[in-house]
């Protein structure tokens, strides 16, 4: 199976007043996004991440992080991705690291892209892009502009869970 998740912003104490998280502290939301990650990935299926894994974290931390999650892990670079940078950085824990990427599945094309696009490769031909950046921000109004084949796949907007391939195209025939 193909999941994808953006802007888990691990080890960020911030981001849960900047969202509204329910979680306590970091420590508590990176538990919760680990479990929630690891009850619907196997180690076989894929995980696309659009940006913003972790924030101000090092890369010791994101090797950790990463090594507990299952699956085989893909990012497209968001703009905290500074732990990439390091030395120490085990690259290896990615498949690839891209700044835009376009993935195809059952004759239809997923753009994928930390920020939300107006436009986007293949729009006027059924593709669908899924991106992350704007959290929980105006939500409506980022429906309302792109339409409904734009998916906000930000861990906020989808119980901090990575979301299927199936649920996105559930949610595009909606």
């Amino acid at each position: 199976m193909i999941y994808f998740i953006a802007d888990t912003h691990f080890y960020h104490e911030n981001v849960i007043k900047f969202s509204n998280r329910p979680f306590i502290n970091a420590d508590d939301m990176n538990r919760k996004l680990i479990s929630n990650w690891n009850q619907v990935v196997t180690e076989n299926d894929e995980v696309y991440i659009l940006g913003d894994f972790l924030f101000r974290g090092n890369a010791k931390q994101a090797n950790e992080i990463l090594k507990s999650l299952k699956g085989k892990k893909f990012l497209v670079k968001g703009n905290h991705e500074h732990y990439l940078d390091s030395p120490d950085f085990d690259k290896s824990l990615f498949e690839w690291v891209k700044d835009y990427h376009t993935l195809n599945y059952h004759k239809r094309k997923f753009v994928l892209f930390h920020y939300p696009i107006l436009e986007w490769e293949g729009y006027f031909h059924d593709s669908i892009h899924l991106y992350g950046h704007v959290h929980n921000n105006r939500t409506d109004y980022f429906k309302d502009i792109l339409g409904g084949r734009a998916i906000n796949v930000g861990a906020d907007m989808i119980n901090f869970t990575p979301i299927s391939i199936e649920q996105i195209l559930d949610l595009v025939e909606e």
